[in-house]
C-alpha cells in the first residue's frame, strides 16, 4: 500500500511538471503569435487598440505638414538671398552680363579695365541710396556710425619680371596693405589714396573689398509674417593669382537674418509665429510618444527572444538561428526611432529659426527632410502585411547582399575610370575638371544621359588626348551599360523570380515558424532552406487570418 501511494505521488508530481511545461509552452506560443500579428489582428484577438499605428499615421500627417510650411518659408528666404545677390552683382560689377562666366562673375584683361572696375565699385557704393530699388542701406555700429568699407591688396614683397629676357626676381613672402574709408566719401578715395591704387601687376596677387549692408525682406508680409532684417557681408575679390593676363572678379555674399528692432505693421494680420511654435511643440510630443512606443516594442521583442531562446535550449539544446533572431530585432522600429530623433532635432531648430535665434535654414532642412523620408519609408512596413504589396520588400531584402557585393566590385572599376578621366581629360573638358564632376559625368553616362554633348565638348586641339578620350568613353559606356548594368538588373530579377517561386511553393520554415505552427519536430533541419542562392525568409504563415485566404500575411 505504501509503495502504491509513493507511485501515485510520483506520477502526480511528474504529471504536474509536464502540465506546467505545457502551460509555459502554450503561453509562450500565444505571446509570440500575438506579437507577430498585424494591428488589426491584435484588435480582433484581444481588443488591443493599435496606438502605435495611430501615432504613426498622425505623425506622417503632422511631419509632412510641418515640412511643407517650412519649405514654403525657406523658398522665400532663398529666393530673397539669390535675388539680392544678383542685384548687388549688377550694382557693383562693371560689365556684368547677368550670368556668371564659370566660377567667377566677370573677367578683365587690361590694366585700364582693372582700374575702371575697381573705381566703379567705389563710385556705386558711395551713391548706393540713389541707385538701388530695394530696401538696402549702409550698416551702422552701436553708436549709429556707418561701418567703413575696407580695401586690402595682397602682393609679393619684392619682385621684378622681364618676360623678354626670361628673367625674374621674386620674394615669395606676401604683404597685405589695407585701407578703410567712410561710405559717403568713397568717390574721393582715388584722389586721396593715389599711391595705394598705383598697382604693380607683376607683384599683385589679389584685391579684396569688404563692406556690410542692411536689408529687409518685405515679401513675408503677404504670408502674414513679420519681415526679417538681414545683414549682408559683401566681399568683392580681384583675383590675379594665376598672373595669366586674366583677372577674375568674384562677388560673394554671406547673408544673416535677425529680428528687426523697431517694426510696425498696419492693415494685415498679426504675426502667426506663436501658432507655428505650438504646432512644432505638438510635433515634438507626437515624435516622443512614437519613439517611446517603438522602444517599448523593442524591449518586448528582446524579452520574447530570451524566452524563446531559453525554451529551445532547455527542450532541444539548440540556439536560435539568425533568421529567427532577425524576426525579433525589427529594423523598422529602429528606422522609426531614428526618424523621430531627427524630427525632434529639426523641430527644435525650426522653432529657434522662427524665434530668430538661429539662421541655419540648411541644417534644419536636412533634419526635417531626412526624417520625413524615413517616416514615409516606414509606411512600407504596414503595406508588408499584404502579400501583393510585399514583393518589393522581400525582393529588396533578398537582393541587397548580392547587390552590395556586386557594387563593391563594380565600384573599383568605376573609381579607376574616375581617376583616369580626371588626370587625362580634366584640362580639356569641363565635365572632367574635378573628381566629383567626373563621377557625376560618368554616372550620367551610365544612365544614358548627355552622351553626345560629352563627346562633342572635348577640345580637339590635342590629337593624342582626343583619340584617348574616344577609347576611354567608348570602353566605359560599353562596359557599364551592356555588362555591369545588365548584370545589376539580372541580380534583382533573379531575386524577384526566387520570391515568386517561394510564394507559389511556400517558404522554408524556421524553428520559430514551426513552433508557432505547433509542429513538434523542431529538431529537424530543413535542408530546403540551404538553396544555391542562399536566400532565407521568415514568412510567418501562422498569422494568416483565414486558411483559405492569402490576402494578408505578416512579414516582420
Amino acid at each position: 500500500m505504501e509503495l502504491l501511494v509513493r507511485y501515485l505521488d510520483r506520477s502526480n508530481s511528474v504529471s504536474s511538471v509536464m502540465t506546467q511545461d505545457l502551460i509555459r509552452e502554450e503561453t509562450l506560443r500565444d505571446d509570440l503569435k500575438f506579437y507577430f500579428m498585424s494591428p488589426c489582428e491584435k484588435y480582433r484577438a484581444r481588443q488591443h487598440v493599435p496606438w502605435k499605428l495611430g501615432v504613426q499615421i498622425l505623425k506622417i500627417v503632422m511631419i509632412t505638414t510641418q515640412l511643407v510650411l517650412f519649405g514654403l518659408n525657406n523658398q522665400l528666404v532663398v529666393s530673397y538671398k539669390e535675388e539680392n545677390t544678383m542685384a548687388l552683382k549688377n550694382l557693383f560689377l562693371k560689365g556684368y552680363s547677368g550670368v556668371d562666366e564659370d566660377d567667377y562673375s566677370v573677367a578683365v584683361y587690361t590694366q585700364r579695365d582693372v582700374y575702371d572696375s575697381l573705381f566703379y565699385v567705389l563710385d556705386q557704393y558711395s551713391q548706393l541710396g540713389k541707385l538701388t530699388v530695394g530696401p538696402i542701406g549702409y550698416s551702422e555700429d552701436k553708436d549709429g556710425k556707418l561701418l567703413p568699407l575696407t580695401i586690402c591688396k595682397v602682393y609679393y614683397k619684392r619682385g621684378t619680371v622681364e618676360p623678354s629676357d626670361e628673367a625674374y626676381d621674386i620674394d615669395a613672402q606676401l604683404e597685405r596693405d589695407c585701407r578703410t574709408h567712410d561710405p559717403k566719401t568713397a568717390n574721393l578715395w582715388r584722389t586721396q589714396n593715389a599711391s595705394f591704387f598705383d598697382l604693380d601687376f607683376y607683384r599683385l596677387v589679389d584685391i579684396n573689398m569688404t563692406f556690410q549692408l542692411k536689408g529687409i525682406n518685405l515679401q513675408t508680409v503677404r504670408s502674414r509674417e513679420l519681415p526679417d532684417c538681414y545683414s549682408f557681408y559683401v566681399t568683392i575679390t580681384f583675383d590675379n593669382q594665376c598672373h595669366s593676363g586674366k583677372v577674375k572678379i568674384f562677388l560673394d555674399i554671406d547673408a544673416q537674418s535677425s529680428m528687426c528692432q523697431d517694426w510696425k505693421i498696419s492693415g494685415t494680420a498679426q504675426k502667426n509665429t506663436h501658432y507655428l511654435l505650438v504646432f512644432d511643440g505638438f510635433v515634438i510630443l507626437v515624435c516622443l510618444t512614437s519613439a517611446v512606443l517603438c522602444t517599448r516594442s523593442i524591449v518586448l521583442a528582446v524579452r520574447l527572444l530570451q524566452r524563446f531562446s531559453s525554451f529551445l535550449h532547455e527542450n532541444y539544446n539548440r540556439k536560435v538561428c539568425e533568421d529567427d533572431q532577425g524576426e525579433f530585432l525589427n529594423g523598422w522600429y529602429v528606422l522609426v526611432i531614428v526618424s523621430d530623433i531627427l524630427a525632434i532635432i529639426g523641430s527644435i531648430l525650426k522653432m529657434e529659426i522662427q524665434a530668430k535665434s538661429l539662421t541655419s535654414y540648411d541644417v534644419c532642412s536636412i533634419f526635417l527632410g531626412t526624417s520625413t523620408l524615413m517616416v514615409w519609408v516606414g509606411v512600407i512596413r504596414y503595406l508588408g502585411y499584404f502579400q501583393k504589396y510585399n514583393v518589393l520588400i522581400l525582393t529588396m531584402k533578398a537582393a541587397f547582399p548580392k547587390v552590395l557585393r556586386f557594387c563593391c566590385c563594380a565600384g573599383m572599376i568605376y573609381l579607376g575610370y574616375t581617376f583616369c578621366g580626371w588626370i587625362v581629360l580634366g584640362p580639356y573638358h569641363e565635365k572632367f575638371e574635378g573628381l566629383s564632376r567626373v563621377a557625376e559625368c560618368l554616372f550620367s553616362l551610365v544612365n544614358g544621359d548627355d552622351m553626345f554633348t560629352t563627346f562633342a565638348q572635348l577640345k580637339d586641339k590635342n590629337t593624342l588626348v582626343w583619340l584617348f578620350s574616344r577609347a576611354y568613353l567608348y570602353s566605359f559606356i560599353s562596359l557599364f551599360i551592356y555588362m555591369v548594368l545588365s548584370l545589376f538588373i539580372a541580380l534583382i530579377t533573379d531575386a524577384y523570380e526566387t520570391i515568386k517561386n517561394y510564394q507559389k511553393e511556400c517558404f522554408p520554415l524556421t524553428d520559430l515558424q514551426k513552433f508557432l505552427l505547433e509542429q513538434k519536430d523542431v529538431l529537424v533541419t530543413d535542408e530546403s532552406a540551404h538553396t544555391d542562392v542562399q536566400v532565407k525568409y521568415s514568412l510567418l504563415c501562422c498569422c494568416q487570418r483565414v486558411p483559405e485566404s492569402d490576402d494578408i500575411i505578416l512579414i516582420s
